[in-house]
């Protein structure tokens, strides 16, 4: 038996992918890249916003034609979309034979069996569920760097966000199975882990009474062969004194949050149903700058809210000129069914959360050009991620940038490297969002 298997949307997403194929490849099915040699397809699906939904739906419809075309027996389609449209994608697709919810993948393989039977089903499991034990992971991208989720769901309900119906309320995985799966990760090959949640900075609060990340963080640190730990997904209310604490005290923890606030203005943010206010906010990117002066802060922000007004979004422009964050995503707002943002009837117009987007955009584009050029001349150290032959270059990391949504380094080497060596590169240039280096002697 062969499988394709297409993994879409986010890093959480992805973890359950490489957890689905860890089980069933350990039920001797083969993995192939090419879909029409696969007898079995699964398609692991996001549903988060319009866009993505869409991207999900053709990924379904493209593989469908493997069933008359090729050697495909069974299509299964799993993740946010399946969770929140199952019985939508069977009688509008009927090529799908199977639907698979966001608490139930730990089941696949028993689908599997019962699908190639010749049962349609729906898999569906209560979202309060958390799989148990999926500890085995088979990675799909790069060993050397790993996502691991450390909870699922979220308790948060902003009134934009869709993610409590299709993924249920915060359950934090225990630290024996996440200190464990981060071991096999590590035997496996992975320097740089990367912590994932809906919300990683409550970690622990529902299973401990209280915010645990910090001591899971340092159990982290002792692992052997991990080198590097990344930190996404940190809501600003939520980081504390002692989590800055603990990243400054390990050598091994990247000097990187990422802290979506989403908006600026007080207004715009109590209509979010967000929990900080624009004061809040500020103080506590100081104290995170005072704490850690060389930390690199990402965050995401969203454009054309209802009911947002020019006025809102010229300080949105104005709080990202001034707060200077190093990394930056806007998103334009898309308004998705069963939020009460979506009942909203004070919707902006498409055009005109687009240009905005454009201009906050526009204007942190300055501000990460002009703090790359300061950058010339300093040393870091990089995580190799692979070479580029035509332009004889090799492409990198530094803490300050995470797989496929920051920038990278483009450095020569007088000698060849293999992806997921860490060595010291100077940089020389700065190339927009990306840093142009070389390695450094000995003697530097």
């Amino acid at each position: 038996m062969k499988l394709f298997f297409v993994s879409l949307g986010c890093d959480k997403n992805l973890v359950d992918s490489e957890k689905m194929l860890a089980l069933l490849s350990a039920e001797s099915i083969e993995i192939t890249d090419e879909p029409k040699d696969a007898e079995l397809i699964i398609v692991n699906t996001c549903g988060f916003i319009q866009d993505a939904k869409e991207e999900s739906i053709e990924t379904i419809l493209e593989m469908a034609g493997y069933k008359d075309t090729a050697k495909c027996k069974a299509l299964i389609v799993s993740g946010c979309l399946a969770q929140r449209y199952a019985e939508e994608i069977q009688e509008e697709i009927p090529e799908v034979d199977a639907v698979v919810g966001t608490a139930a993948y730990d089941q696949i393989y028993d689908v599997v069996v019962k699908t190639l039977q010749g049962q349609r089903q729906i898999r569906l499991q209560e979202l309060d569920y958390l799989p148990k034990n999926l500890t085995a992971r088979l990675p799909s991208v790069s060993s050397y760097t790993s996502y691991i989720k450390i909870a699922e769901g979220c308790d948060k309900h902003c009134t934009y966000c869709i993610i409590p119906a299709l993924r249920g309320p915060y359950r934090s995985v225990p630290k024996e199975e996440i200190l464990k799966e981060a071991k096999m990760l590590a035997d496996a090959g992975t320097k740089e882990l990367i912590i994932v949640a809906q919300e990683t900075t409550v970690y622990g609060i529902d299973l401990y009474g209280k915010k645990e990340l910090p001591d899971l963080l340092e159990r982290l640190c002792r692992i052997d062969g991990i080198e590097w730990i990344r930190l996404l997904y940190c809501y600003p209310e939520e980081i504390t004194g002692e989590l800055l604490a603990v990243m400054k005290k390990e050598p091994k923890i990247c000097h990187y949050l990422d802290v979506p606030i989403q908006h600026c203005s007080d207004a715009i943010l109590k209509r979010m149903g967000r929990k900080t206010s624009r004061t809040q906010l500020m103080e506590k990117i100081r104290l995170i700058r005072d704490t850690l002066p060389d930390v690199a802060l990402r965050t995401t922000l969203i454009s054309g809210f209802p009911g947002e007004k020019k006025e809102h979004h010229e300080e949105c422009v104005e709080f990202v000129a001034e707060v200077k964050f190093d990394r930056l995503g806007v998103f334009a707002y898309s308004a998705e069914e069963g939020t009460p943002a979506a009942e909203f009837t004070d919707a902006v117009d498409d055009e005109i959360k687009n240009q905005w987007a454009d201009e906050i955009m526009q204007t942190e584009q300055e501000v990460i050009f002009s703090k790359n050029e300061e950058l010339i001349g300093k040393k870091f150290r990089v995580i190799v991620d692979g070479y580029l032959p035509e332009e004889k270059v090799y492409t990198g990391r530094t803490y300050r940038d995470t797989p496929e949504i920051d920038g990278c380094v483009f450095f020569t080497a007088p000698y060849d490297l293999m992806s997921g060596t860490f060595l010291d590169v100077v940089v020389t240039d700065a190339n927009g969002y990306d840093l142009i280096g070389e390695v450094c002697s000995e003697e530097e």
